[in-house]
């Protein structure tokens, strides 16, 4: 196994990370405004995300910092093709984290309320744009000989890749109200679990619905084949458990359900991909690869040094920063505004 392939399972492990840490968040501010119907309740599920979604964060920074420097030809015809939709998740995201510190600035419960507007849409567009970003990856993207992205923003809104956006998003939501049940009491809680229930079934669906579409709309079935393997089956055996987890208020376990089904589905669209790490729709020999689009051997040399030094400090502190927080919330209880 040589460095870039090594490089390319840790970018996918940094996808996992990303996608199920922040996945979560994306999760409690789309449920933000209509679970919590008044500000005190809204406060407490803020706060269950308050210490965490910050950190989740990085871990998109570093899965692009990676990807930057040990395949830069990746990362220069991804931002170049895709740069008007990752424009606006970036001003999402940046409007999200202004509005989770600037809507308890002024009790004022309309000032309150249109930054918690605001939070949801900074959550919800990132969680439908990122699954409409991987789908048109794997879809396949006009790409020349040049490694130069020919299409343009409309070019990205197929229906394969819309289909792909709305099931992040359930997901996400999914994910999202699992976590809140196990961070909340009382009234919230009961609110949490009957939102995940009535998710499970929509989300299970449209999932199913977006790999069916995927082995017409892709080539996904001749990579992966009739029997993709393991780690999809697992996927979607995971995904059916949650709705029967979630009938017997076994959250947790539901809850890792859904993290087992956003990470194995990480992982098999990334085996769909390999070795290429984009996909040309244009000539499948325009394809970048993670031999064609990486960095020199020395710089990934250098890269696994230090990742092999930083990574389990960052992991363990994180992990430590989860076990602190650990306990639920409650709007009987003193809260950080």
């Amino acid at each position: 196994m040589d460095l870039n392939i090594i490089w390319f399972i840790l970018i996918t492990v940094l996808f996992i990370g990303f996608f199920f840490l922040e996945g979560f968040d994306y999760g409690v501010g789309i449920l933000l405004p209509f679970i919590g119907k008044e500000d005190r309740e809204r406060r407490a599920i803020i706060n269950s995300i308050g210490t965490f979604w910050d950190g989740n964060e990085v871990w998109m920074l570093t899965a692009g910092g990676a990807m930057f420097a040990a395949f830069p030809n990746w990362y220069a015809t991804l931002f170049s093709g895709f740069y008007l939709a990752l424009v606006v998740m970036l001003l999402a995201l940046i409007a999200r984290g202004v509005a989770f510190e600037y809507r308890s600035k002024k009790d004022d419960p309309v000032w309150r309320n249109r930054w918690d507007w605001v939070i949801f849409v900074g959550s919800f567009v990132p969680a439908l744009l990122w699954g409409v970003a991987i789908s048109n990856i794997i879809r396949g993207v006009p790409i020349d000989a040049n490694m130069n992205y020919t299409g343009n923003f409309f070019t990205l809104l197929n229906p394969y890749s819309l289909v792909g956006g709305i099931a992040s998003v359930l997901l996400f939501t999914l994910h999202g109200s699992i976590f809140l049940s196990l961070k909340l009491t009382d009234t919230l809680l009961d609110r949490a679990r009957n939102v995940a229930g009535k998710l499970w079934l929509p989300a299970t669906a449209l999932l199913f619905v977006y790999v069916i579409f995927g082995y017409f709309d892709t080539d996904m079935f001749s990579k992966l084949g009739v029997n993709p393997g393991v780690i999809p089956i697992l996927a979607g055996v995971a995904i059916l458990s949650v709705g029967y987890l979630l009938k017997i208020k076994k959250e947790g376990w539901a809850f890792v359900m859904t993290g087992i089904t956003i990470a194995f589905s990480t992982v098999t669209v990334f085996m769909g991909l390999f070795p290429r790490v984009m996909v040309s729709s244009t000539n499948n020999d325009f394809s970048l690869t993670i031999y064609n689009a990486s960095s020199s051997p020395y710089t990934l040399q250098v890269m696994s040094i230090v990742a092999l030094i930083f990574v389990p400090i960052v992991l363990a502190y994180q992990a430590w920063s989860y076990w602190i927080f650990r306990k639920r919330v409650s709007t009987k209880s003193k809260l950080e505004y």
